[in-house]
């Protein structure tokens, strides 16, 4: 995984040239203006989902880890805590192949908190919890990017 922030990417030039035609089209992109909803950058190789919630409390919150995807969670407005492990320290679920979701058990062994303009990339063995409050509940407005492994 990878924490960071967009202001910041040039000091990431080592980075996949997916990942960061990501950062790219954020950059080229007014995020804020865009709906909820999935919009896509490279037919089903990359794409980005737009969401919108209310963060929950951590109980009211799951683990997941993806096998098909890189993500990229980009936070456009708001905070939220994202609780992070390793899948191999969590206890695995039955993979759901169609929807590209690992459910896991567990507890974490850190966590970040993004804010306006932080990312959190996360590779297949980087399990996440997303959408913790950190001090009260508060809305976020979040770009997902999704990255196919090939």
């Amino acid at each position: 995984m990878i924490f960071g922030n967009i202001k910041h990417i040039k000091n990431y030039p080592n980075l996949s040239k997916d990942l960061l035609r990501c950062f790219e089209y954020a950059n080229e992109n007014d995020l804020n203006r865009y709906e909820k909803g999935t919009y896509t950058i490279d037919e089903k190789d990359i794409f980005v989902n737009i969401v919108e919630y209310e963060t929950y409390e951590k109980e009211e919150r799951f683990w997941e880890a993806h096998k098909k995807y890189i993500d990229i969670h980009l936070m456009i407005d708001g905070c939220e805590r994202i609780d992070l492990n390793f899948i191999e320290q969590l206890t695995q679920k039955d993979y759901e192949e169609e929807s590209d979701f690992l459910p896991l058990e567990g507890e974490n062994n850190g966590y970040v908190e993004l804010r306006k303009g932080n990312f959190l990339i996360c590779y297949p063995e980087d399990a996440h919890m997303t959408a913790i409050k950190v001090n009260e509940k508060e809305y976020v407005k979040k770009a997902i990017f999704k990255i196919i492994i090939r």
